[in-house]
């Protein structure tokens, strides 16, 4: 027997891995967050499988779903929103698995920052304007953040941020970033990144106050914040430049005045050392 925590995406049915889709297809009992996963997600699984919502249950009474499922030897998933290590709350579970001796297992999922940026076409990293991107969200009843991980503190960076459940608080957010940021730094929200009533803002921190109703981007709203969302003329990476080596792609100069060819082993190895993981990573 065993419990997997997987990862749903941010809603959309196909968003899902196809890992997840076929545990879901496979597995007898399914605990799903039904006020954050669409129904529509369930059409991955078999036809005769228990569908249990967890949005009325304690931690307590989701224990004892795998209790039972231990004792019947069935296989289950727990399936959360997005990615299960943002914001998750699957630590306690799994600490109450262990303690129980049920084998467990994370199967990631596309997160809900990264549809958001995809629904506006957005990279979030850019060469010599950000190149870090800040995870974060407000204080809230249920889990209360650091100081030291404060919106005013974590915009001293002026990184791309992107602020989880963001809605309910723009007018504190938009204060605490004003600190820092120009009041022209670019803003998204987000409104059910992928759902069929997804709906998004485009604007600037100086006009995302006025140009939005309150109350209208309460919930499950994500808001991207920072220079890289600019759509103008910005500095390209260096890394499909053709002049640019690297360990997958060698460059070569023009030596003397009869034309020959040679590499430059310097440059080579140098770009080897710095860039040859990150070129492994970034698509072809």
């Amino acid at each position: 027997m065993k419990v997997y925590f997987v990862g749903a995406g941010p809603g959309a049915p196909d968003l899902i891995t196809l890992r997840g889709a076929k545990l879901l297809g496979s597995v007898q009992m399914v605990l799903y967050a039904g006020s954050l996963v669409p129904t529509e997600m369930l059409q991955h699984c078999r036809a005769d499988a228990e569908m249990i919502d967890t949005a009325q249950l304690d931690l307590e009474q989701q224990q004892a779903c795998y209790l039972r499922a231990q004792q019947q030897n069935i296989d289950v998933v727990r399936l959360h929103s997005g990615d299960p290590a943002i914001y998750g709350a699957t630590a306690e579970q799994m600490r109450r698995l262990e303690a129980l001796g049920i084998a467990y297992e994370v199967v990631p999922g596309v997160s809900s920052f990264t549809a958001a940026a995809a629904a506006v076409s957005a990279e979030l990293t850019k060469p010599e304007v950000s190149q870090t991107v800040i995870l974060t969200r407000v204080s809230g009843r249920a889990s209360a953040v650091p100081e030291l991980e404060s919106i005013a503190r974590l915009a001293e960076h002026r990184a791309t941020m992107c602020i989880f459940l963001s809605g309910p608080h723009l007018k504190k957010i938009v204060t605490d970033l004003r600190l820092h940021y120009p009041d022209q730094t670019p803003v998204t929200l987000v409104y059910r990144a992928s759902w069929p009533e997804q709906k998004v803002y485009q604007g600037t921190l100086a006009t995302v106050l006025e140009e939005t109703k309150r109350g209208a981007w309460n919930l499950t709203t994500m808001m991207l914040v920072g220079a890289a969302l600019d759509k103008g003329a910005q500095v390209e990476s260096s890394l499909y430049s053709k002049d640019f080596t690297h360990l997958f792609r060698v460059v070569k100069k023009n030596k003397g005045a009869r034309g020959d060819v040679d590499v430059d082993d310097a440059d080579a190895v140098d770009a080897v050392i710095d860039d040859a993981a990150q070129a492994n990573g970034q698509g072809s």
